[in-house]
């Protein structure tokens, strides 16, 4: 069945204790207001305000080391985290409703569901 893509998020792993901080200086750095300061109520996501043709940004705290990951959103998570595998991927480990995954260069990104309607016209297609 065919489904689409798109690059989604850039994220930026920030190991912290608070995230506030973290937040406030990506927020004026960027020149993008914080959309919101605690996307969850559980003070481990952020998300700067982003135009609609423009990736999301979204802060996350992590226990890891700090680093920037991308996130792929698709309307079908298993088809393309298998089709990302075809082309030499890692399933790393499945995480409530995405897929964390790992490059053939190493780098980690993640597959999730689709997070902003619609596709438009820059998606991919595949069959």
């Amino acid at each position: 069945m065919p489904h689409h893509s798109r690059l989604s998020t850039l994220v930026l792993d920030c190991k912290v204790d608070d995230l506030a901080a973290s937040t406030e200086f990506w927020s004026r750095a960027l020149g993008k207001p914080v959309a919101s300061p605690d996307q969850d109520g559980d003070g481990r996501y952020a998300e700067l305000e982003t135009a609609e043709d423009e990736p999301i940004i979204l802060l996350q705290k992590v226990g890891h080391d700090a680093r920037v990951h991308l996130d792929i959103e698709t309307d079908d998570v298993e088809a393309e985290a298998e089709r990302l595998v075809a082309l030499g991927a890692k399933k790393i480990a499945f995480i409530k409703r995405w897929w964390v995954m790992e490059a053939p260069s190493g780098h980690r990104f993640c597959v999730v569901r689709q997070q902003r309607e619609p596709f438009g016209p820059h998606a991919n297609r595949w069959e």
